[in-house]
């Protein structure tokens, strides 16, 4: 078996290319060595290469070097640095499994890592599958992806390099606590584990059990979906019709079949709904949907909502449906007026009663457009230091805003939530950007999120 390893020069990826080298033989690997030059750290960077270009020479084996301008990669996309690195390094170690240059890419993951992952997104609100965490083995379309050190904790590494006289190399960067990542990894663990001193073992644990369970509900969503979430809408006669609009698409499910699913099937099964559709829905969003589904007294006041920019549920006598509306068409709500505002961007002249100026900005990634619209029946806010969200028409109340500017009053939604209220101090303060609005055009945003 070929196997690539991937060697940045730190003490786990030596530490693996050292433990395979000394295996190889034995366990029938041919090996090479492959390091990826993010294009960040200047001449420290050209130093880490060497290093590792060194290391594979002195041990025989073959080196790749691969190199990449990151910063420009993460404007160009809209990322944070940390994901625009991950994205250019995986898809150069596809490219060299899909060129059949080797079999597999060894990656030096570590326990610590699967730990700092699992509560990196444990913060960031993940669903059970996000808590799966570093899978061990990654099946690519060619060739396999594989993470042998998993089970393996990082002072181990450092204390065997140390007993065979291996010297590595240590990336500033890492011990910079303006990423999220290392502030987990030195003030967060460290404080947690005066809880329990086997944290980072626990996390690593719950990731293989989300793993697991994970398998067997996508198992059971791949048996159940095809005869519950249907296209298109039906029509009289039999049949469903779907729409040739080229950017609009929509699903339909029987109500009587959701209410009858387990309510931890039914969340999963509206969130692979609206995957279908190209929309990944939070925890709010899926439980507007939950509540869409509610039979009786229970069912939610509201037949029609608008989750995200481009995506409306619609509940009927027999089915919920989702649709995928063009943004084009988001001003057309006969619920009232909503335009779509991409994210980073800003749009300027709209008028909600007031002429606006709205900017957007200081984005972490690629997302969904949010919306500038006006009120709709149902909407709820959470303000700051308060327990929970509350209805439009209390928050009205308390600001003595009359009926009739009740309904022209500008709100800001995103992938299902208000963030932004005008006179609100809206509870904001885990959004990824911020909303700033100006009442006329020639006067100066003011940051209200």
């Amino acid at each position: 078996m070929r196997v690539a390893v991937g060697v940045s020069g730190g003490a786990d990826s030596v530490a693996l290319l050292r433990v395979l080298h000394e295996t190889a033989p034995a366990i029938g690997l041919v090996l090479s060595v492959a390091h990826v030059n993010h294009g960040m750290r200047g001449a420290d960077a050209e130093a880490d290469a060497q290093f590792v270009r060194e290391l594979a020479e002195r041990l025989g084996l073959a080196f790749h070097l691969h190199r990449v301008d990151t910063p420009a990669a993460a404007r160009a996309g809209k990322q944070s640095i940390e994901e625009a690195a991950r994205v250019l390094r995986y898809g150069w170690f596809r490219g060299l499994l899909a060129e059949g240059l080797t079999d597999a890419v060894a990656t030096a993951h570590t326990l610590d890592d699967q730990a700092e992952t699992v509560l990196h997104r444990l913060l960031r609100g993940a669903w059970t599958e996000g808590m799966g965490g570093i899978h061990p083995v990654i099946l690519c379309e060619r060739g396999t992806i594989l993470r042998p050190f998993l089970n393996v904790r990082r002072v181990e590494i450092e204390t065997w390099l140390q007993q065979i006289g291996q010297t590595w190399r240590e990336d500033a960067t890492n011990a910079e606590t303006t990423f999220t990542r290392n502030r987990i990894r030195h003030d967060l663990l460290p404080h947690l584990a005066g809880f329990n001193p086997r944290v980072a073992e626990q996390l690593a644990h719950m990731a293989e059990i989300a793993r697991d369970e994970e398998a067997w509900w996508e198992a059971e969503l791949a048996r159940i979906l095809p005869s519950l979430v249907l296209p298109g809408k039906p029509v009289r006669g039999g049949g469903r019709a779907v729409s040739t609009h080229p950017d609009a698409a929509g699903v339909g499910m029987e109500l009587e079949r959701l209410r009858g699913l387990a309510p931890a099937m039914r969340r999963r099964a509206l969130r692979a709904a609206a995957q279908q559709l190209g929309c990944a829905l939070n925890f709010e969003q899926t439980e507007r949907l939950m509540a869409m589904c509610a039979a009786g007294v229970q069912a939610a006041g509201a037949k029609k909502q608008q989750l995200a920019a481009e995506l409306r549920a619609e509940r009927t006598a027999r089915e919920l449906r989702l649709e995928i509306t063009p943004s084009s068409k988001l001003d057309e709500d006969p619920e009232g007026a909503s335009f779509a505002l991409p994210i980073p961007g800003e749009v300027t002249g709209l008028e909600v009663t007031l002429r606006t100026s709205l900017r957007v900005a200081h984005a972490v990634g690629t997302m969904p457009a949010a919306i500038l619209r006006t009120p709709r029946a149902g909407d709820r806010v959470k303000i700051r230091h308060s327990r929970g969200a509350k209805p439009l028409k209390e928050i009205f109340e308390r600001l003595g805003v009359e009926t009739d500017a009740r309904k022209a009053w500008p709100v800001v939604e995103w992938q299902g939530r208000i963030v932004w209220m005008r006179g609100v101090p809206v509870e904001a303060d885990d959004m990824p950007f911020a909303v700033n609005l100006a009442e006329s055009a020639e006067s100066l945003p003011a940051t209200c999120v």
